[in-house]
């Protein structure tokens, strides 16, 4: 047990721990679920379009294969990347081509592959001389550069931001990107977009965060769930290996428990046993053996000293033979005393001494007796070595018995509980297949009723259709009035007018008809059928009046919503050029063509403008010249949308400073390209001229601004093509 180095306590630990990180990725999986659920953008599923398609080759979005190195640029990297961000990064053309056909994707997607795309990198000396030009190399640096990413997607992060600088102002990106050595395309760190073609993109964002800086967290989360995920994938590993450990160990307690058991059994039984009896009477043999010794060794110090005392006593019969007479009788009478005592002594000693010898002599006989025990005691021992022995063999057999045993009754119980199950299954299915059966003899007395009253219903209908054909054919009057059939407030309404009631009229009507018929003039029929013939023709004309009159209300619906989509078209175009424009000429603003509060563009359009994302309640908040740019830039974003064929901008700079007339110049060449622009005052042109400009279409010839004369009699008209400032 020992051996297995296991603690009692570990797996109980490890519990701990695996419940613990199963509890913080289930937390961690919330999390990750609600930041997917905000941009579902970033997932890209599909199916596999080949048996055995290695999903490797499909390396994902380019915004999942990408970190942000610097998190301030977070907002200019996504202006940067735009839509380009969600492209899906792949290894060939031909695993984009498997994937677009058969991938089964829910939505578009455009498709990088790694060996055709075509990327474009900024050179260095570009480099170099865009940060001269600011003075330092934190200021501009290449998109590529502020992106983390793996060494062969290098051809896709170049395509999607090579081509851009990343600068920290907007000064510095428009001083960058208009720069004659330079002319590459710049964003500011706050989303402001410079392009050498002229065109300015920016204004207010939206309030929340860049997207790159929540799937920096998104990722992050993912990065913290793998991590954790392999560390519960080592606890488990830890844990399995443990269950085996403490199962071993907890068979060993057990074995343990049993063999300190049978050892405590079988002290019982020696206990018990005649030689352990003889073992315990030969342990008070020896103490009594002991006991005897030191009273033989008290016996013999006695006796020294009784010696010593008769040698002092003949001494002194010795020395003292003057008092012989007077001392010999007390002498002899202590000698007396002392012989009395010696032979007592002597007799006791002898006594003591035979005891010893019956004693050792008993001794003996036990010796021999202890080793015979010995030797029947370690004959024993040798028995019962092999008795437990055969007995460990036997429980080990008997645990593999009971295991097995255990199993087969497992095995028997689930196997009589599958029995049990199956036999209220088959009782079910016997229940239920006599109710089906029940079911089915009703089905079908019902289906033969209901055939029996298809039947009937046949032949009546049958009857019924001959019948209305017959009145059909006799009463020409039934095709035209069948519309009316059932209509209500008509004078065929049959829930107002019971026709059985109208049958038994009818009757009574034929009986007063034929009464009347002796003296009513008969001839008065074939006018009341002329006046049915004219009243049938109206009913066909006013039938034609009624579809020509939904043919023209449904051509009205058509141009009503023709006109709606052009006018709902027009304003976007013209909302989209109107704050382009305005934003042109006037830096830092914004300005668009919305409904009123509650109402739509049907409705009318209002003009609101915004300075630094601010939006103004109204125009009168404005200067003179701001409200002609507003004017200007309305009647321009119109002009786009549909375009006149000369326009004269007559003192429109009269309200205006010097940098309002520079940004009119710099939006008539951004959003006017097409029409050429001349300065001054429009002067007559000879004919030749005209037809000559007529023929270029465009007036390719710089005007002279001096007076033209012309010959006498002709009046010049300007050309289609040739446009004034």
């Amino acid at each position: 047990m020992k051996k297995l180095n296991y603690g009692e306590g570990q797996e109980k630990e490890l519990v701990t721990r695996r419940d613990k990180l199963m509890g913080e990725m289930s937390s961690l999986k919330e999390k990750i679920r609600q930041l997917e659920s905000k941009f579902p953008q970033v997932q890209f599923e599909y199916n596999d379009p080949s048996a055995n398609f290695d999903r490797r080759r499909v390396r994902g979005p380019v915004v999942r294969l990408m970190t942000v190195r610097e998190r301030e640029a977070a907002t200019a990297l996504e202006v940067t990347a735009g839509g380009r961000l969600y492209n899906v990064v792949v290894d060939t053309e031909e695993t984009g081509k498997q994937l677009l056909q058969k991938g089964g994707l829910r939505r578009r997607y455009t498709i990088i592959p790694l060996n055709k795309i075509s990327s474009h990198s900024i050179p260095d000396n570009t480099t170099r001389k865009a940060q001269s030009l600011v003075g330092g190399g934190d200021k501009v640096r290449p998109a590529l550069s502020l992106v983390g990413y793996e060494e062969d997607l290098r051809p896709a992060m170049a395509f999607v931001f090579g081509s851009t600088f990343v600068c920290d102002t907007l000064k510095i990106a428009k001083q960058v990107t208009f720069d004659k050595e330079v002319m590459t395309r710049s964003v500011s760190l706050a989303g402001d977009v410079f392009d050498p073609a002229g065109t300015l993109t920016g204004g207010a964002r939206a309030s929340s965060s860049s997207i790159l800086l929540h799937l920096d967290q998104l990722w992050s989360l993912e990065q913290q769930l793998r991590e954790k995920e392999a560390e519960l994938a080592n606890v488990s590993t830890q844990l399995a290996s443990l269950e085996q450990l403490a199962a071993k160990y907890h068979e060993l307690k057990e074995e343990r428990e049993e063999k300190a058991h049978e050892a405590e059994v079988v002290r019982v039984r020696l206990e018990q046993s005649s030689h352990h009896r003889q073992m315990e009477h030969l342990r008070q043999l020896k103490e009594n053996i002991t006991q005897l010794k030191e009273t033989v060794k008290e016996a013999k110090v006695s006796e020294k000293k009784a010696r010593k005392r008769l040698d002092d006593i003949q001494r002194k019969m010795k020395e003292f033979s003057s008092h012989r007479d007077a001392e010999l009788k007390a002498a002899e009478e202590e000698m007396a005393r002392v012989r009395e005592e010696a032979v007592g002594v002597v007799r006791e000693a002898k006594t003591r001494q035979q005891q010893v010898e019956a004693l050792r002599m008993e001794l003996e006989e036990l010796e021999k007796s202890l080793q015979s025990q010995r030797l029947l005691m370690e004959q024993c021992s040798e028995g019962i070595s092999k008795k437990m022995s055969t007995v460990e063999e036997n429980q080990t057999t008997e645990s593999e018995t009971q295991a097995s045993l255990q199993e087969a009754r497992g095995r028997l119980e689930d196997e009589r509980e599958a029995a049990r199950e199956r036999n209220k299954e088959l009782q079910r299915y016997d229940a239920e297949r006599r109710e089906r059966e029940k079911e089915k003899a009703g089905h079908v007395l019902a289906a033969k009723e209901v055939e029996h009253r298809v039947t009937k219903f046949q032949k009546h209908t049958r009857e019924a259709a001959a019948k209305v054909e017959s009145l059909l054919t006799h009463y020409e009057w039934i095709a035209t009035d069948r519309q009316y059939f059932g209509q209500p407030n008509t004078a065929y309404d049959f829930q107002a007018n019971d026709p059985k009631e109208a049958s038994r009229r009818m009757e009574k009507l034929k009986e007063q008809k034929e009464k009347l018929s002796k003296t009513v003039n008969m001839r008065a029929m074939n006018m009341l059928g002329k006046a049915e013939e004219r009243y049938n023709d109206l009913l066909k004309k006013k039938e034609i009046v009624a579809n020509d009159k939904t043919k023209i209300v449904k051509l009205i619906e058509e141009l009503d919503q023709k006109k709606n989509t052009t006018l709902k078209e027009a304003h976007h175009r013209v909302n989209r050029d109107f704050g382009s424009i305005f934003s042109t000429l006037l830096p830092g603003t914004e300005a668009c063509l919305s409904p009123p509060e509650g109402q739509t563009v049907l409705d009318g359009l209002e003009v609101r403008v915004a300075f630094g994302g601010v939006w103004k309640d109204s125009l009168q908040e404005l200067s003179g010249g701001q409200r002609s740019l507003v004017a200007l830039s309305l009647i321009l974003s119109l002009l786009l949308f549909k375009p006149a064929p000369v326009y004269i901008l007559d003192e429109v700079d009269a309200a205006l400073d010097l940098s309002h007339t520079q940004n009119i110049g710099q939006m008539l060449r951004s959003h006017f390209p097409q029409f050429p622009v001349h300065r001054g005052v429009p002067q007559r042109r000879n004919v030749q001229q005209c037809q000559r400009s007529l023929q270029d279409k465009v007036c390719r010839r710089s005007i002279n601004c001096n007076k033209v004369r012309e010959p006498s009699g002709h009046q010049e008209k300007p050309s289609p093509s040739c446009h004034y400032s």
